[in-house]
């Protein structure tokens, strides 16, 4: 939430049941037609206590979808870097394809445009404590040894997450199995961790076919 000075008193049963009807609703009229007023009255609540623990429908919705977004995609460590990033992009890939989630948190973003306190409370409770979780799981395979001392490992976060949101805020198809592979090789590769595409051994030497051919010079290019 937003601001919310008694959030410790709420009902549990009537914020999940707030935050299930605003889902549903944003899944059945579109986030646009939603209003704190239909919640209200989907979760069997009144709208004081909505304004009470939420300032607005966008609050509301951020909450939701944060839940969720947590919930489907932990920062698990199995000691391959590689695999768990290619779960954890394809968890949030998956949840933003689905109804109701992904066009909850398009219309969020749309909106916090034009809500200061909204786009406040989407860096605070969302994008910033994913961003630290995130860093945090590349310093855990930094220490061991599964990417490099001095690679930049917020801006590495950025090159992950970038092109999924990417494609999510202009609608084009969502990444793919495939394309996730390729973009999480490519980001470690860019840190200088040398992961094949299918998340394989480095290729930081000479693989076993023996040194790549030497590129010509410029007395071979005519």
């Amino acid at each position: 939430m937003i601001t919310s000075p008694s959030s410790l008193r709420r009902s549990e049963r009537s914020r999940r049941a707030t935050l299930d009807a605003a889902l549903e609703l944003c899944t059945e009229k579109g986030y646009g037609r939603v209003t704190v007023e239909a919640i209200a009255a989907r979760a069997g609540v009144s709208k004081k206590t909505i304004y009470r623990w939420w300032p607005s429908k966008g609050a509301v919705l951020l909450e939701a979808f944060t839940e969720a977004l947590v919930g489907a995609t932990p920062f698990v460590d199995t000691g391959d870097i590689a695999a768990d990033l290619r779960t954890h992009i394809n968890s949030a890939v998956k949840l933003l394809s689905s109804p109701p989630y992904g066009p909850a948190y398009a219309g969020i973003l749309s909106e916090m445009h034009h809500d200061d306190a909204l786009a406040a409370a989407v860096r605070e409770q969302l994008v910033d404590p994913r961003v630290e979780r995130a860093v945090g799981r590349l310093r855990s395979a930094q220490e061991q040894g599964q990417i490099p001392a001095g690679a930049d490992l917020p801006l590495a976060v950025e090159m992950l997450y970038g092109p999924v949101y990417y494609r999510h805020v202009l609608r084009k198809p969502a990444q793919d199995d495939a394309t996730v592979v390729a973009l999480v090789a490519h980001v470690l590769r860019s840190l200088g961790a040398g992961v094949e595409p299918t998340g394989g051994p480095g290729v930081d030497g000479p693989g076993p076919e023996g040194p790549e051919p030497e590129s010509p010079g410029p007395d071979r290019l005519s």
